[in-house]
């Protein structure tokens, strides 16, 4: 499977976002996420790094 763990860093610390997420889109100051099982987030913020080997994604909010 390629599908990653997004994490959210939020004052400082690293929250679970969502898991198994297979699709990311950014769009202006949010980025749009969806999982395999077809859920979807949306967040205000920026990526600070993806490990597609790791699997594991990491963005940081930028606002409500």
């Amino acid at each position: 499977m390629c599908e990653s763990k997004a994490y959210l860093i939020k004052d400082g610390k690293e929250e679970l976002l969502m898991e198994s997420v297979d699709f990311l889109k950014p769009e202006g100051d949010r980025i749009v996420l969806r999982s395999i099982f077809g859920e979807q987030t949306t967040v205000k913020g920026r990526l600070i790094e993806m490990d597609l080997t790791g699997h594991r994604i990491l963005l940081e909010q930028t606002g409500p």
